[in-house]
């Protein structure tokens, strides 16, 4: 039919103006790179992949970038059972009830199994989880769930019972390495067609400042050879200065209501009542950095001064509050200096809880 040649010829042009890093995502679980704990070879969901033996929902949580929808695309090639995405920030109830009754009357037809692939499933709130979980459990959907965060906060926790849970871990240099190299001589659907010469120092500052991510350096070098004209002989050089202007900040991971806000706040903590400050340093610079609130910071100094410090050396609460008022008077940027000096003062100061006494006082008097 000809809707179905002008269809086909839309999508192809689609996958070819497609971004590099969607152009380049893995096909196949030799393609997949990094994650070997999960699928490598003779892993546990490398052989239900491989088998087509996905009889039970699973969870994929991890950081962006590492490879969550990949997965779940490659599961959907091998499989013979019928696959369909929702993305949970566009989709709702009424979604879900339409792939619920499609899936009910495949199975009776035809007997095939549905997959569904729920991207960003902690978007969906508690009464669209509940409307998956019927359906999850009698078989009617296995249940793909991808999240950045934490599914034990996130997901229900009879969802979560029904589902087994895979964690993605963040990609390493030397897997971005691999994956900036593929792109560059992919003849298909990289740059293997064009004349591109990465230097080595150029491809290293992009796999360390992407932080693990893979699209964000695939974005990179996309910037990086779509912006820099050919020379006389038609060769596209990538140096480090292109690559430092196509990739200016590292990546942090850091959402403030998410579990990266949470462990590098604890890090930092440990580290002041550890007494290692230059670790209290680095946390410090990495909490500012990803746009964190200095009076958050300087909230967490005071509770230490008082709790982790104390009589060991009064003066902690003095410095603490000191650096507070005094961040009051300057702002930012110079307000910086008092919220170093405190956390240096504090990472550096004797260590006393004897205050907490007073909690442990207050427990008999409640008895």
């Amino acid at each position: 039919m000809p809707t179905d040649l002008f269809t086909q010829a839309a999508k192809e042009q689609t996958d070819r103006e497609a971004p590099l890093a969607a152009r380049m995502r893995p096909r196949t679980l030799d393609d997949f790179i990094g994650q070997e704990e999960i699928v490598g070879p003779g892993k546990l969901l490398r052989r239900a992949i491989e088998s087509d033996r996905l009889f039970s929902s699973i969870l994929l949580w991890g950081p962006p970038g590492t490879g969550k929808t990949t997965l779940a695309r490659i599961i959907a090639n091998r499989t013979s059972s019928h696959f369909e995405t929702l993305n949970a920030v566009m989709a709702g109830i009424a979604d879900i009830r339409r792939v619920v009754a499609d899936a009910k009357e495949r199975r009776k037809l035809y007997r095939q199994r549905s997959i569904l692939l729920v991207d960003e499933i902690h978007r969906f709130n508690k009464s669209q989880q509940d409307a998956l979980l019927p359906h999850v459990e009698d078989g009617t959907l296995i249940l793909i769930g991808a999240t950045t965060e934490n599914p034990y906060f996130e997901v229900n926790s009879a969802l979560l019972s029904r589902s087994r849970l895979f964690q993605l871990k963040t990609l390493t240099e030397a897997n971005v390495m691999t994956l900036l190299r593929r792109a560059l001589t992919d003849k298909e659907r990289g740059y293997g067609t064009r004349i591109v010469r990465a230097d080595e120092d150029a491809l290293r500052h992009l796999a360390s400042v992407a932080g693990g991510d893979a699209r964000n350096a695939l974005n990179a070098i996309e910037l990086a050879v779509e912006s820099t004209p050919a020379d006389q002989n038609r060769v596209i050089h990538v140096t480090l200065a292109v690559a430092q202007e196509s990739i200016q900040r590292r990546a942090v991971l850091y959402d403030k209501e998410g579990d990266a806000h949470y462990d590098t706040v604890s890090a930092f903590i440990k580290s002041v009542r550890g007494s290692d400050p230059d670790a209290a340093l680095y946390w410090l610079a990495k909490m500012l950095y990803a746009g964190e609130d200095p009076r958050f910071v300087i909230r967490r100094l005071l509770i230490l001064a008082g709790e982790d410090i104390g009589l060991a050396d009064p003066m902690g609460l003095v410095v603490a509050t000191s650096a507070a008022a005094a961040f009051d008077y300057m702002g930012m940027p110079e307000g910086m200096y008092p919220i170093v000096e405190a956390t240096l003062y504090l990472a550096t100061a004797p260590k006393s809880n004897t205050a907490g006494s007073y909690f442990r006082a207050r427990a008999q008097i409640e008895l």
